[in-house]
């Protein structure tokens, strides 16, 4: 059986990916390049990780280039994606991976770090799509938002990222009514994938004891997810569930039949 995907399954379009230096972001860009995708890598402070992103691009024989930009300005957000067309001279792809992850308790939560993760998770989204239409509709391209299985479910150590990947599943199915039938809209709602440095060994079990797969998921499956929606014409307004059943689990043991 070969291996999917194959080198070439999306040789000859650009993707953008916001947060695409590290942690998920990183691991989707290097999937897309993988897949024969040329790649723009956005970046906000983390330089090297960029940089390594595209080297390993690079030597797959794609082009791939780093562009920073402050996700956080609506400005700056557009004018990534006219950078990017300025250098690559088309979009295919955009993949909206950015996310700051705060972690504070209700009563803690600060107006800069509601303000943080909602402009860079939801509203540059938004922004970030709207100057990326045109050129989507030209290349009868494709979104993915990377979400979360917060956007469902109730995490009060993570108010403002829980609400605003909540947007971000709503912005999907009205980008995709907007941009229809040119331009598919999914996201992809990973579950414990890449557990904060910050959490401990029992944190992450009692996080794994909520999976029904008994284990957390790597990056890898959150790669597939995406290039599966990427790869797949029939399918727009859809948010696939990466969580090794976390999502299952919570509805509680069925009846014995």
């Amino acid at each position: 059986m070969s291996a999917w995907p194959s080198a070439d399954a999306l040789a000859g379009r650009v993707a953008l990916v916001t947060g695409g230096a590290r942690r998920l972001g990183g691991h989707i860009s290097r999937g897309l390049a993988a897949a024969g995708a040329d790649v723009a890598v956005h970046y906000a402070g983390s330089a090297d990780d960029a940089a390594a992103v595209v080297a390993a691009s690079q030597a797959l024989d794609r082009r791939a280039v780093a562009f920073q930009a402050d996700l956080n300005h609506v400005d700056q957000s557009q004018a990534l994606v006219h950078a990017a067309l300025a250098e690559f001279g088309r979009l295919d792809i955009l993949v909206h991976a950015a996310s700051p992850f705060h972690a504070a308790r209700f009563g803690h939560v600060t107006e800069a770090a509601w303000d943080d993760t909602v402009d860079v998770t939801l509203k540059a989204a938004f922004f970030i799509a709207q100057a990326a239409a045109p050129a989507l509709t030209a290349s009868r391209g494709s979104i993915v938002f990377i979400t979360d299985i917060a956007a469902r479910a109730p995490y009060p150590s993570f108010v403002p990222h829980s609400a605003a990947k909540a947007g971000l599943e709503n912005l999907t199915l009205s980008l995709a009514q907007a941009l229809a039938p040119a331009v598919r809209v999914n996201s992809v709602a990973p579950g414990i994938i890449l557990p904060p440095d910050t959490m401990s060994a029992e944190q992450i079990e009692r996080l794994v004891q909520r999976t029904l797969v008994g284990h957390i998921g790597a990056p890898d499956d959150v790669v597939r997810a995406v290039l599966f929606l990427l790869t797949s014409p029939f399918i727009t307004g859809h948010s696939l569930v990466v969580d090794g059943g976390e999502m299952a689990r919570r509805f509680g043991p069925g009846p014995v039949l």
